[in-house]
């Protein structure tokens, strides 16, 4: 058995119920069997790989809380804290009912090579709770954010561990984090990212990882002679990703024609409005139910089916393994050009295998996603300099960041001869890094 497939049988006997952490570490060591077969007995010796997949530190903890009738709940806290070879800890945390340990550990592990990929010094990690917003009042939402920090802030620091925002966390949620941070650590350091601008948060931080899933997505059509202008692009999502990447994609000259949530979709022939989308999303946080009434043109569907209509470009920006092998069957017969991750993993690897397999440009989201973390990464660089950036400065950071990741994995995808596979270039490139610091750090 090669050292690729041990390692892989390893994660799936230590970490048993664990499916989504299962298939991140798969995906992953399948597309860097080429480097590792280079030089296996080597990689083997050290361990390097069984220490790749086992996070240095899993803390799990309770949340109790008081709602606003006085009941008591109990919420589950985690915070995975994977790899700090290349620098301090660096992921969102994430509210929702559907976090488990083995969610937050294939995130985490996902952040190591999307950070090592930013060329910016952040390590990997990834936290949340099984807690849902949805439907809590803002006091009921402090408390449990106090109780939260209560725990996590034995764990993390401004050299050590930086969370952000992720799924349910959003600025409010945030400010309530550092506030109780702050408070009981009488210490006002960038802590966390995604801060309001009044209290050390970065312009251009909102918009991101949308916009930057369109940098990315430009240069890559670019290098394969393809201009992103006139294309059709379908989203899913309607959260801060997908409403940012279709604003971009219209900046750009492409249209976009969907959004969805979670209890449905939006297919707008003329192009998405951003402007009611943000008024129903930001403003009213209301379902998209209410499109309608802004566009009387457009369609609303309930259930999924954004990847039926006919389309250029795919950028998936909802959740995990939101696009499976039907709907790849789906966009390929549409035509389909590229798809490109605004999500985590929000592609099947067998959609994903079968995107490839037929001529299809693939961007997995450890790269095209890159953006809100990079832009995260810039909010600690503002804070530990006592200083703020304009928007334009931030956004041309950005901008310059995923173009170089593009870049950098393709060059990596030539040099072991995948030229075009866009997942094994990302993944070689944020390995090699990750992979050379740890060997000059020793078995530690």
């Amino acid at each position: 058995m090669s050292y690729v497939d041990e390692v892989i049988q390893y994660a799936i006997e230590k970490n048993p119920a664990q499916p989504e952490f299962h298939q991140a570490v798969k995906e992953v060591l399948e597309s860097l069997r080429v480097v590792i077969e280079a030089d296996e007995e080597k990689y083997r010796k050290e361990a390097l790989l069984e220490r790749m997949v086992t996070p240095e530190r899993q803390i799990l903890f309770r949340v109790p809380w008081v709602d606003d009738k006085g009941q008591t709940h109990v919420n589950n806290g985690f915070r995975v804290q994977f790899n700090s070879a290349i620098g301090p800890y660096k992921g969102g945390l994430r509210f929702h009912p559907s976090v488990n340990l083995g969610i937050i550990k294939f995130l985490g592990f996902e952040q190591v090579f999307k950070n090592s990929l930013t060329g910016l010094p952040i390590g990997g990690g990834k936290g949340g709770c099984d807690f849902d917003p949805k439907g809590k009042s803002d006091h009921e939402i402090m408390v449990f954010c106090q109780s939260f920090m209560t725990e996590l802030y034995r764990h993390i620091g401004a050299d050590t561990d930086v969370p952000a925002g992720d799924i349910g966390v959003g600025g409010r949620e945030i400010g309530y984090l550092f506030g109780q941070y702050k408070r009981i650590r009488d210490c006002y350091e960038g802590v966390l990212t995604g801060k309001g601008l009044t209290y050390g948060g970065s312009l251009a931080r909102t918009e991101a990882t949308g916009y930057g899933l369109l940098y990315f997505t430009d240069e890559m059509l670019k290098s394969n002679g393809i201009d992103i202008a006139g294309k059709t692009a379908v989203v899913s999502g309607a959260g801060n990703v997908a409403i940012y990447a279709i604003e971009k994609a219209i900046e750009l000259g492409a249209k976009p024609v969907t959004c969805s949530d979670s209890t449905g979709w939006v297919y707008d022939p003329d192009g998405i409005d951003v402007a009611a989308l943000k008024e129903i999303k930001e403003v009213k946080r209301a379902r998209l139910t209410e499109y309608k009434n802004y566009r009387p043109n457009s369609e609303y569907h309930e259930g999924r089916g954004v990847w039926t209509v006919k389309c250029d470009i795919a950028l998936p920006c909802a959740t995990q393994n939101e696009l499976n092998l039907d709907d790849a069957k789906a966009l390929v017969a549409n035509g389909v050009i590229a798809v490109a991750e605004g999500a985590n993993m929000p592609t099947t690897l067998e959609a994903t295998e079968y995107l490839q397999a037929n001529g299809v440009l693939f961007a997995p989201g450890k790269a095209s996603n890159a953006g809100g973390v990079a832009t995260s990464a810039l909010e600690m660089s503002q804070n530990s300099e006592r200083l703020s950036w304009s928007f334009e400065e931030v956004d041309a950071k950005l901008k310059n960041i995923m173009v170089n990741i593009f870049h950098n994995l393709d060059d990596a995808a030539k040099q072991y001869c995948l030229e075009g596979n866009y997942v094994a270039g990302a993944n070689i490139a944020g390995f090699l890094k990750v992979a050379n610091a740890m060997e000059a750090q020793g078995i530690v």
